[in-house]
C-alpha cells in the first residue's frame, strides 16, 4: 500500500508524456519504474510492454500489469482509472471547448514533431532491452524492411517472431 502515492505520481506524470501513444513515453516509464522505484527490471517491463501489444485494446495497458506487480488491486484500479484517465478526460474536454481557438492549429503543428521525437526514443529504448542478440537483431531488422516495403498484415509478422523465437530461445 506505500506505493500507492508514488503510482499515482508516476502515472500522472507520464500521462503527459504520451504525446504519440504509449511508446513516447517508454525511456521515462523505464526510468521510473526499472530505476527508481525498482518495481520491474528491464526485461519484465519489456516483457509487459510485448503482452500489452498482444492485448486487444489500447497498448498501454501494460500499465495494469505495472499496477499490480507494484501494488496488487489497488494499483490496477490507480493504473486503470486513476490519473490517466482523469487526465485525458479533462485536456480531451478543454481541447474540444477550444475548437475555435486560432493557437489550436499551431499547438498541433508543434507536437506532430515533438511526438515523433519521443517515439524514436521510446523505439531506441525499447531496443535496448529486446534486440539482445544476432538472432533479435535480424528478427527486428526483417520486421522492419518488410513493414516499409509491403502491406502485410502485422499480425503474421508477430505470429512468425513467435515461431522462430519458440525455436531459437525455448527450452533445449
Amino acid at each position: 500500500m506505500n506505493e500507492i502515492p508514488a503510482l499515482i505520481r508516476v502515472f500522472a506524470y507520464l500521462s503527459l508524456l504520451t504525446v504519440g501513444g504509449g511508446m513516447a513515453a517508454f525511456p521515462e516509464l523505464k526510468i521510473l519504474t526499472v530505476e527508481v522505484h525498482h518495481w520491474l527490471t528491464f526485461p519484465q517491463l519489456v516483457h509487459f510492454y510485448s503482452v500489452g501489444q498482444m492485448a486487444p485494446g489500447p497498448n498501454m495497458m501494460m500499465i495494469v500489469c505495472i499496477g499490480a506487480w507494484a501494488a496488487g488491486i489497488p494499483g490496477v484500479l490507480i493504473a486503470f482509472f486513476g490519473p490517466t484517465a482523469l487526465l485525458a478526460f479533462v485536456i480531451g474536454r478543454l481541447w474540444t471547448r477550444l475548437e475555435k481557438w486560432p493557437w489550436r492549429a499551431s499547438i498541433k503543428r508543434g507536437l506532430a514533431p515533438v511526438s515523433i521525437g519521443l517515439l524514436l526514443a521510446g523505439c531506441l529504448t525499447m531496443a535496448k532491452g529486446a534486440v539482445t542478440g544476432v538472432v533479435t537483431v535480424i528478427i527486428a531488422a526483417a520486421v522492419f524492411a518488410v513493414l516499409l516495403r509491403s502491406r502485410i498484415n502485422p499480425a503474421l509478422l508477430i505470429l512468425g517472431g513467435a515461431v522462430i523465437g519458440l525455436f531459437a530461445f525455448g527450452p533445449r
